[in-house]
């Protein structure tokens, strides 16, 4: 869950709060139920059947939808790696860092972490990078927002202008994205969790679920309180649009270092998880082997998906460097794909799962309507937002 606030989540946050102020903060609140609600699905599915995402789409509904689910993930999972390590990259620009130094450290640590690793290890060293991210809290703290303009902009939904409903799409497919739920399905059957941990799982899922949208919302009031009154119009597209908005508030050399921290922690977090989601994605539909518990040479083609992902996009973050201006296009992409990805799993919900654990009654109705509102909100915003209609 701490990798659902990644580098574009945070650069999509930040510009809700310069473009809109605190107009947007509703919606990362009302996101909390509906991330856990989704999340919740993967780990019944993981639990239950044992068996990651795109294998029991791959049961269930056959071979051809399992491979147009994968190829969703995949055109996901390029975008989210892209966003990553060009936030890694733009970090190393801050401190005077060349670019293939930068990139070649990020690649050469997710490789040995994996490689090496058991999903134990792995999931540590995750979750400790991961926790960098907290630093936004300070961030928004030293921000000094305004109370009474933070209560006022709660009120203030303009759902008419269409600016606004691209970055609400933007929101969603940063808070909702498709290599989150083939992630935390296929780790819960990695790592072989049983029944009995159902309940643990939920609460673990609720807590990463109020965690990451408080990240969210620290990121957009930070920029709200600052930048957001000062600049309204400014673009924060880039990791260094966002540092030199927020830093000179904090004092400049602290204040990057702490901003830095951050974005590296989201960056690695969730390049290990995309391309991990990406791994066994695959692995899942075309059959190879695909668990960190095999040895490379035992898992040859799991470890090369891996290895495919995360070097593939450091090439194309040091050849094309701006790459990192795609960020709010990344989630409103995720947004467009929700009504197959959210059907896939709710589908999965109802006719994949044992019996006396399927969605059934008033709850299976609220899944299913919460999972309407929510990709027709997405779908409707990105294609209004960009003027398509």
């Amino acid at each position: 869950m701490l990798a659902d606030t990644d580098v574009g989540s945070i650069i999509t946050a930040g510009q809700s709060g310069v473009q809109w102020g605190y107009s947007l903060l509703l919606l990362q609140i009302v996101l909390v139920p509906i991330l856990y609600l989704v999340q919740e699905l993967t780990v019944r599915l993981g639990i239950f059947t044992g068996k990651g995402h795109g294998e029991l789409i791959r049961e269930t509904f056959g071979q051809r939808w399992a491979w147009i689910s994968v190829g969703g993930l995949g055109v996901a999972a390029v975008g989210a790696l892209l966003t990553e390590l060009s936030g890694v990259a733009a970090v190393g620009d801050l401190f005077g860092v060349q670019r293939f130094v930068s990139l070649g450290l990020a690649v050469s640590f997710l490789l040995v972490v994996v490689w090496t690793g058991s999903y134990r290890r792995v999931e540590r060293v995750a979750i400790a990078l991961g926790l960098f991210e907290f630093a936004f809290f300070w961030v928004a703290w030293a921000a000094h927002p305004d109370g009474a303009e933070l209560l006022s902009g709660l009120t203030h939904v303009p759902l008419r202008n269409r600016d606004y409903l691209y970055l609400v799409a933007a929101n969603i497919g940063a808070v909702l994205m498709p290599w989150m739920i083939f992630y935390q399905q296929s780790a819960i059957a990695d790592k072989k969790l049983r029944p009995e941990h159902y309940k643990d799982s939920r609460w673990d899922t609720a807590l990463g679920a109020v965690i990451t949208q408080l990240v969210m919302a620290a990121v957009l009031v930070a920029t709200a309180a600052t930048i957001g009154k000062s600049n309204p119009g400014a673009s924060l597209h880039t990791v260094g649009d966002l540092s030199n908005a927020l830093t000179p508030f904090m004092g400049p050399e602290i204040g990057r270092v702490v901003f830095s921290l951050g974005i590296i922690g989201a960056a690695m977090v969730a390049a290990i998880v995309v391309s991990l989601a990406s791994a066994w994605g695959f692995g899942e539909v075309a059959g190879y082997k695909h668990s960190l518990e095999h040895h490379p040479l035992e898992a040859p083609w799991f470890y090369a998906v891996y290895t495919a992902a995360v070097v593939g996009a450091a090439v194309g973050v040091a050849i094309v460097p701006n790459l990192v201006t795609l960020n709010v296009g990344v989630q409103v992409m995720n947004a467009l794909m929700l009504p197959l990805v959210l059907g896939f799993l709710i589908a999965l919900a109802i006719t994949a799962l044992p019996e006396e654990h399927r969605l059934r009654g008033a709850y299976r109705w609220i899944v299913i309507g919460v999972g309407l509102l929510t990709a027709g909100l997405g779908v409707y915003g990105g294609i209004s937002g960009s003027g398509t209609f």
